[in-house]
């Protein structure tokens, strides 16, 4: 163990040693609120939850290629919660709080959570081994993973002093989880000037305000009014902007019954054209099975292939003059429309007063009184380590340096080695890496939010296939510059759709045919371009 934990040291530059041992000179005990290495073992002071659908095995263990232990998710998919009660409880108001711990996710994560769980004091009478999802905490901070679940998680539970219900509060637009299985470092600080900062790895990938609107989804402030859920909409309440001109009358000239396709009749038949040949045939190299039984499987016919003489020529089989627009086509004929005179708008209900609303300068935290992890995941190898309270960023950022870092360089130098080893084919590089950090930021966007799922399914596809980074990024851009698209021009493509004009009825009817006709037409050249039913061997009596 000494001689590995030499080697470490020697991997770091002496300018970063020096670092160290300045700010390890000035923490001081006071600004420890908690700190958890996992150097020995865990019984006894961290309580495995006992409820029956916990069934996940924790282990002390240590983190791959170094010899310093962790707290380890042991088995696939499976439910965990440990809980570790504070001697005090630990107070957030007017004062910095650092809440910081490494996880590494030594088989990556697919689907499931890393985070931690700070509890604040339970009801009379709890338990610490009764401790599950339901066990009241004051904030939830860490990674999350599954699916279309991307984030960096911090929930805040907040009491509304009006209801006295406790109000879960999401940060918006969090961070992404580093797509590796590297250790990394989380850090939320919270400040006495209502400002949260999240780091990861040091560096700082979210700010925001506890009492913003814009940072908190719901605001911890609620609004001072809502819509009244008993006012309804009077039955004479006309909400259309426009109507059917009833004056108008159709044209004398307007024939409905007219087709929207006729036959070609200057179309020709294409030169070479095979009137005796059919589109398939037998193939000749099939045989009957030896096994084939007439009486019991009926008379064996060969499977149809494509009739090769077909694909030198134009086509085969019997020619007939193709369809084509007709001319005359106008379709069904409606009025067209003027404004409404009764038009009242859309309704919606009146505002009053928010029953629950109030108003602080301040959040009121609550204290925490215990730290848990309870989550469920599909992935094994999560090691959590060095889980720190501290009431000090500089203290924080000290331990980052003395305990993160060094595993840190070690892992990413070793990362890098086996990369270049595989020439970059069994995984993401570097590069690659920090291009899929950025495409989860974007996906996370408001404006992109109906697209939300479809993009981050084309980064997780990227994610394990490198080769198609490219093709992810193209496919995202054209999903954005669709969007930005949209925002630009359909608004006026509505609003111009709205003059009332004598042919508006019929535009929309021609469109609306004209739209049924490139269906069919679709489906006619997927009906050519598919391969052609084979027969199957064997018959149904």
């Amino acid at each position: 163990m000494a001689i590995q934990a030499m080697r470490t040291m020697m991997m770091i530059p002496p300018f970063l040693l020096l670092f160290i041992a300045c700010f390890a000179s000035q923490i001081r005990s006071s600004d420890v609120i908690y700190y958890e290495p996992f150097d020995e073992s865990f019984e006894g002071r961290w309580i495995v939850s006992e409820k029956n659908e916990y069934t996940g095995v924790w282990k002390l263990s240590k983190s791959e290629g170094h010899d310093d232990n962790g707290l380890l998710v042991s088995e696939k998919a499976r439910k965990y919660a440990i809980v570790k009660e504070l001697g005090e409880v630990v107070n957030l108001k007017d004062k910095t709080v650092v809440l910081q711990f490494e996880v590494r996710l030594q088989n990556g994560l697919e689907c499931g959570g890393a985070y931690l769980k700070y509890l604040r004091p339970q009801d009379a009478g709890w338990k610490a081994k009764e401790f599950d999802n339901e066990s009241p905490y004051a904030i939830m901070f860490g990674p999350d993973k599954c699916g279309s679940t991307n984030k960096v998680h911090f929930i805040l539970k907040h009491k509304n002093p009006k209801s006295g219900d406790y109000v879960e509060h999401h940060l918006k637009n969090p961070p992404s989880v580093p797509a590796d299985k590297l250790s990394h470092v989380y850090t939320a600080i919270l400040t006495p000037d209502n400002e949260l900062r999240i780091l990861i790895d040091g560096e700082e990938k979210k700010k925001a305000n506890f009492l913003s609107a814009d940072d908190f989804e719901p605001a911890l402030i609620p609004p001072k009014t809502i819509p009244d859920p008993e006012d309804k909409k009077p039955e004479d309440w006309d909400e259309r902007a426009k109507i059917p001109d009833t004056e108008a009358v159709k044209p004398d000239d307007w024939d409905e019954d007219a087709p929207m396709e006729i036959v070609d009749e200057e179309a020709e038949k294409p030169e070479g054209w095979l009137d005796d040949e059919p589109e398939e045939i037998d193939d000749p190299e099939a045989t009957k099975p030896e096994d084939w039984d007439d009486e019991e499987d009926g008379e064996w016919e060969a499977p149809k292939i494509d009739n090769p003489k077909c694909e030198q020529a134009p086509g085969c089989g019997e020619w007939k003059k193709p369809m084509k627009k007709n001319p005359a086509y106008k379709g069904k004929w409606h009025a067209p429309l003027i404004d409404n005179p009764n038009y009242k708008g859309i309704w919606k209900p009146r505002d009053i007063p928010n029953p629950v609303y109030f108003e602080l300068e301040k959040p009121d935290f609550e204290p925490l009184a215990a730290i848990g992890i309870e989550i469920w995941t599909m992935q094994d190898g999560i090691l959590f380590d060095n889980i720190l309270i501290a009431g000090d960023e500089k203290v924080a950022e000290s331990y980052r340096l003395t305990t993160w870092k060094p595993k840190f360089e070690v892992e990413k130098e070793k990362q890098k080695a086996d990369e270049a080893t595989a020439g970059l084919s069994d995984g993401l590089s570097t590069f690659q890496k920090k291009i899929f950090d950025i495409l989860y930021k974007i996906a996370e966007l408001p404006f992109l939010s109906s697209y939300h799922l479809q993009i981050i399914d084309l980064i997780e596809k990227g994610e394990k296939q490198p080769n198609i980074t490219i093709g992810v990024i193209v496919s995202i851009l054209v999903i954005i510059l669709t969007v930005i698209f949209r925002l630009l021009f359909v608004g006026k493509k509505q609003k111009a759709a709205n003059v009332p004009e004598a042919n508006t009825g019929a535009a929309a009817e021609s469109s609306q045919a004209s739209g049924e006709k490139k269906e069919d037409e679709t489906e006619k050249e997927d009906s050519a371009t598919a391969p052609p039913r084979r027969r199957t061997a064997r018959r149904e009596n």
